[in-house]
C-alpha cells in the first residue's frame, strides 16, 4: 500500500464548474489532477473508504473530496484574464472538484481503461 495521493477529477464534473463560472473549459491540468476520468458525473461525492479497480488488478482508495482552493481558481483567472474567478471558482466547484485517493494496490492506467468502482 502506498499512502502517496492523487487527485482524480471527472469530465462531467469540470464542465460543470466551467458553466458555473460562465467559461467555456476548466482543464485538469488546471487544478494539479493526476487522473481524469469520465462516466462519474458525481465522482466528488464518493465516500471515503470506496475502492477503485483498475483493469490492471490495480487498486485504489477513495479519502474524500479533495478541496476548492485558490491555487488552481488563479490559474483558471490568469488563463481568462479575470481576477474574480479565483474566488469564484472555490465558491462553485464546492462538492465537485474531484477526490484524492491512495495507491492501495499497483497496477497501470492507461488511457480508456475501465474503473470499476465498489461500493
Amino acid at each position: 500500500m502506498n499512502r502517496r495521493q492523487l487527485s482524480i477529477v471527472s469530465v462531467e464534473e469540470l464542465q460543470g464548474i466551467a458553466e458555473r463560472l460562465g467559461v467555456e473549459e476548466i482543464r485538469s491540468e488546471w487544478l494539479g489532477a493526476n487522473t481524469l476520468v469520465s462516466g462519474v458525473p458525481e465522482l466528488t461525492k464518493l465516500p471515503m473508504g470506496i475502492r477503485m479497480m483498475l483493469s490492471s488488478v490495480g487498486g485504489l482508495v477513495c479519502e474524500g473530496e479533495n478541496e476548492p482552493c485558490a491555487g488552481p481558481g488563479n490559474v483558471i483567472a490568469n488563463h481568462y484574464g479575470d481576477k474574480s474567478l479565483t474566488k469564484l471558482f472555490m465558491i462553485q466547484a464546492q462538492k465537485r472538484r474531484g477526490i484524492v485517493a491512495y495507491v492501495e494496490r499497483p497496477g497501470e492506467l492507461k488511457s480508456g481503461d475501465l474503473i470499476e468502482i465498489h461500493h
